[in-house]
């Protein structure tokens, strides 16, 4: 079965860029990445801080049944434009990834529907390869339809 969420990697770059288009108006779409309650739900992570501000910080950690975390990320928020732009970083910690950079655009293009382009920058070639090497795609593309779970209950 084909994804939704398309991921394009050129050779020899260290970025990515991935696009997917909603069934949302951007309004909620936007929603899924600023309200921490939202988000902890789509991604199934208990969201432990999220200033969804310029200069505002963030993190997340999953934890298993018996109370050990086995993920934890953060980062900070560099831009956050309602309903159009948040630019943030993104380390996993424990984990040879490094910080990434991502800038995730919203578009409207209708009414109920909008598209969501992001673009992650990775330290290096290597580090974005070593990324690809992981069920990444497949992955976001589930994560992907969460959001679009998630948000058609507060339609």
């Amino acid at each position: 079965m084909e994804l939704k969420t398309k991921v394009n990697a050129e050779d020899q770059k260290q970025d990515l860029v991935i696009t997917r288009e909603f069934d949302l108006p951007v309004e909620l779409l936007f929603k899924a990445y600023e309200d921490p309650e939202i988000v902890g739900q789509w991604m199934s992570t208990n969201v432990v801080k999220h200033e969804s501000k310029k200069h505002g910080s963030w993190q997340f950690e999953t934890k298993d049944p018996k109370g050990n975390v086995v993920f934890r990320a953060n980062g900070v928020f560099h831009e956050f434009s309602p309903n159009r732009k948040i630019v943030r970083t993104f380390e996993m910690e424990n984990a040879a990834f490094g910080v990434q950079l991502e800038i995730l655009d919203f578009e409207r293009l209708t009414d109920d529907t909008s598209k969501l382009t992001m673009h992650i920058i990775y330290e290096s070639i290597g580090r974005r390869n070593q990324m690809l090497q992981l069920p990444f795609a497949k992955g976001l593309s589930m994560a992907h339809d969460r959001i679009q779970e998630v948000m058609n209950k507060l339609k």
